[in-house]
């Protein structure tokens, strides 16, 4: 498919017949929150096979094919060109649509959402998705896991052949409490009484496996959590349940905090199945207004992955959210309010705002005064900014890609998810 961005002046009408596509389809695919009042550096996906190129001055059909990795001879054949040394700027070839490799997916969902809305979204999205991470599951101080009402999104993970995963925390009133964690690290019959009481949900419930997304576990916990992690994959491995965990987002094995200093990358993906990296919150509601996923710092924190990591056990986390900022932004001050990429846009749509492009971060953002005439700074996920993601999964060579979380609506993610991907579904029985 096709990226394309709003210009001064554009309007679908002019749109659709540069790709030869109708405006109704392109409102479809998109779910345009704004169809008569197009926002400048709002991007639509062009819902094709392959995509166009127009020819710009100096282009050849050389240096043309040589960017999409075909051969000049196949680019002219495809678009009936007899004399390759007479093409002209402005001319729209078709460029064929490029072999996908094969990926695993995964999206959370909060259990916090009404039946009713897990049930739709898991419908609507399921197609895409091999893995449901149905958070969470809490762990209690002693050893048991606070249930849960999951039933309708596991039930609708049945239904689109979606694999539900379990997801255990050690989340209580609102945070990730690094004592309940010690207290299970360090007492046997404890780790003993809770993972008897996973598998328990697990064969209950039909789960295919358990995700660990047990966070701040601090210095103290590095070696616990490790041999934790293998007793938990000695027990579910041979009756078929797979083992994940969630990783903070490092860049060294040394990196100071709390939040990173119990994770070890390496020794952890010796063990498990995969790991589920949360490439996100660098811009998080508390924090100063930047991007949420930044491509810099999710590369860097990749190039260490990789080399801690085999690179097919790795599923890179992507943001499905971005945050509204009033300025000036004070620590400890208002925090920001989370919103969708479809409410970004209605939003700059409503205020007039133009939706800028920062090259480094490939991040969309804006800025806009309220009502009560404070600034505001909005940064959040677009089409370039989920595909520019996307290229790093396939530079990488990753297992594949995850969300975090389900229920931000964004319907371009979608399109382009399934352009650029195979999506891996398996059918797995459990023993």
């Amino acid at each position: 498919m096709q990226i394309y961005v709003i210009k001064p002046g554009d309007n679908l009408w002019r749109i659709s017949n540069l790709y030869n596509i109708s405006p109704e389809r392109l409102i479809e695919a998109n779910r345009i929150p704004n169809p008569n009042n197009l926002v400048v550096g709002q991007t639509i996906v062009i819902p094709i096979q392959g995509m166009y190129h127009f020819v710009q001055p100096g282009e050849s059909l050389f240096s043309i094919s040589s960017m999409y990795g075909i051969s000049p001879q196949e680019l002219a054949r495809i678009n009936g060109i007899a004399d390759p040394n007479l093409i002209r700027p402005g001319l729209r070839l078709y460029i064929p649509q490029v072999e996908r490799p094969d990926i695993y997916t995964a999206a959370y969902i909060d259990l916090a959402l009404s039946k009713e809305r897990a049930q739709e979204i898991v419908s609507e999205v399921g197609p895409f998705l091999t893995y449901l991470n149905v958070f969470s599951y809490p762990i209690r101080r002693d050893g048991t896991l606070q249930p849960v009402d999951d039933q309708a999104a596991l039930q609708a993970a049945k239904n689109n052949r979606v694999l539900p995963i379990m997801v255990v925390t050690n989340f209580e009133e609102g945070t990730f409490k690094t004592e309940i964690a010690t207290a299970i690290f360090t007492d046997e019959a404890l780790q003993d009484k809770l993972l008897n009481e996973i598998l328990s949900v697990m064969q209950e419930k039909g789960y295919a496996g358990v995700d660990f997304d047990l966070e701040y576990l601090g210095r103290e916990n590095r070696e616990r959590y490790v041999a934790f992690l293998q007793k938990a994959v000695d027990k579910f491995r041979p009756l078929g349940y797979e083992v994940s965990v969630a990783l903070a987002p490092k860049l060294s094995e040394d990196q100071q905090g709390v939040l990173y200093e119990g994770h070890d990358y390496r020794a952890i993906g010796e063990v498990v199945d995969y790991v589920n990296i949360m490439t996100y919150e660098w811009g998080w509601s508390g924090g100063p207004p930047m991007p949420v996923a930044p491509i810099n710092e999710v590369s860097r924190v990749m190039d260490f992955a990789v080399s801690q990591i085999p690179s097919d056990k790795i599923m890179m986390g992507i943001p499905l959210y971005g945050y509204d900022w009033r300025l000036p932004y004070e620590r400890g001050g208002q925090w920001a309010r989370a919103l969708s990429p479809q409410r970004a846009v209605a939003l700059a749509a409503q205020v007039g705002a133009a939706i800028l492009f920062d090259e480094k971060s490939q991040s969309p953002y804006f800025h806009y005064y309220d009502s009560s005439g404070n600034r505001h700074e909005v940064w959040f996920e677009d089409a370039r900014s989920v595909q520019a993601k996307f290229d790093l999964v396939k530079e990488y060579g990753l297992r594949g890609l995850y969300y975090w979380v389900l229920g931000n609506e964004f319907p371009q993610n979608w399109l382009l998810l399934n352009d650029n991907f195979n999506i891996i579904k398996e059918e797995r029985p459990l023993q």
